[in-house]
């Protein structure tokens, strides 16, 4: 299972890793944009939605990200990824008091629109990201990375060192060591591109470890919509990691928050 979990992790992570790298800012979109719209098929089971309403829901989701791209290509883009920040950010805090209040039983139209809150802000923002001059290839890069290590750091630490539970009624698996580890490997990552970047140390370091603790929201909050139908994963297309949601979850909630942090750090044009 470990080894199976590891030969996906690699595949998936050098494949975007190339895509981020070397392809223009409209193939990343649309690889970024195959991926969220695997999460909103999945997103959709967990809204209880059933074969018809599910791609309905999926074409729903698309038609809202061409008409992003559409903003994105305007002169208005950084007042469309201003509010697709301030958006995400209402939306975290309240899905963070609702991770932390639970269990609560969520209809199928609140899930369903809470779908559209995770989805879309965080893939126009992605590809917002990418898209800025000069370092907005090597900037996205940073941010998954540092989401990467985060749950590479919390699923080592957690194995090996767990014992305070996190989220038992959410989660019951992830614990305060686990996050611990996240942290800290995330807070390396955070270094090591500050370091190859030239940008300044300290300030990414910070946004680095809060990055990583927000994207724990988006993990725990993810985990909650499929406590709330009875699903361990969100779907089986990623052998060893469960569904597409299952991968990208964290990255949801880290995604505005850390385009946010460039900004007021003065690294984001």
């Amino acid at each position: 299972m470990l080894a199976t979990r590891i030969i996906t992790a690699v595949i998936l992570g050098g494949t975007i890793t190339v895509t981020v790298l070397f392809l223009p800012t409209a193939v990343a979109a649309g690889v970024f944009g195959v991926l969220w719209l695997a999460g909103a098929w999945e997103w959709a089971a967990l809204a209880r939605l059933k074969a018809g309403p599910r791609a309905a829901y999926v074409g729903l989701v698309l038609a809202c990200m061409l008409l992003a791209l559409l903003v994105l290509a305007h002169t208005a883009a950084m007042l469309a990824v201003a509010v697709a920040v301030a958006v995400a950010a209402i939306w975290w805090v309240v899905a963070l008091l609702a991770v932390v209040s639970y269990p609560r039983t969520f209809s199928t139209t609140t899930v369903a629109v809470s779908g559209f809150l995770v989805l879309l802000p965080s893939w126009g923002i992605l590809s917002y990201l990418h898209a800025t001059e000069p370092l907005g290839r090597q900037l996205t890069l940073t941010v998954l990375v540092i989401v990467w290590a985060a749950d590479i750091g919390a699923y080592a630490a957690g194995r090996w060192l767990g014992r305070v539970k996190l989220a038992p009624k959410v989660s019951p698996g992830k614990t305060w060591e686990g996050v611990t580890g996240g942290v800290l490997l995330a807070a390396a990552a955070a270094w090591a591109a500050a370091t190859l970047l030239g940008l300044p140390v300290g300030p990414l370091i910070a946004l680095g470890v809060a990055t990583a603790l927000v994207s724990v929201v988006g993990d725990l909050t993810v985990s909650m919509f499929k406590r709330n139908v009875g699903l361990k994963d969100s779907g089986t297309l990623l052998p060893g990691h469960g569904g597409v949601m299952d991968r990208i979850d964290s990255l949801t909630a880290a995604v505005p928050f850390f385009a946010l942090g460039l900004k007021l750090a003065g690294l984001l044009g």
